[in-house]
């Protein structure tokens, strides 16, 4: 009898089943995140931090995948954004990326996957003014006044 926790394929060329544990598909879709454009880093659980603390890599951190009820495969990925990227379109693309991964790796479909923005990264500072973090908010703030100078 398979576990409930597991996911099982049947292997349609000897009549086996074919048991995938939910954390291989977890390193899966950590290994993809990373490679999105825009994500800056992945954010894990309490797990994660002590594989970090005892030097130990962790893949498959920022990514929780459950089983419901009804067999569904539903992701929950934790990121942090890269300051000054569009969220809306590198969420859109994190997932359209990690179902093409899964689906390709496993042959598996994700039901749901649900991305969880946690943090923002800034542009390290290159001078010790701290221009680079600056540069993007003055950036910002121009087109503020750009715009509420058109409207007078």
């Amino acid at each position: 009898m398979a576990d409930s926790s597991k996911i099982v394929l049947d292997d349609k060329n000897n009549g086996e089943e074919i048991e995938i544990d939910p954390s291989v598909l977890e390193v899966i879709m950590g290994i993809a995140a990373e490679k999105v454009d825009g994500v800056a880093e992945m954010h894990g659980d309490v797990k994660s931090g002590i594989n970090r603390v005892l030097g130990r890599e962790d893949r498959g951190r920022g990514v929780s995948v459950n089983i419901d009820d009804e067999h569904n495969l539903i992701a929950d990925v934790y990121v942090s954004i890269e300051a000054g990227k569009n969220v809306p379109e590198i969420a859109i693309d994190l997932q359209k990326t990690l179902k093409q991964q899964v689906l390709q790796m496993t042959d598996l479909t994700l039901s749901e996957i649900n991305v969880h923005v946690t943090g923002l990264e800034f542009p390290d500072d290159d001078n010790e003014d701290g221009s680079g973090t600056s540069k993007l908010f003055s950036d910002i703030d121009e087109k503020g006044k750009n715009e509420s100078t058109r409207e007078s």
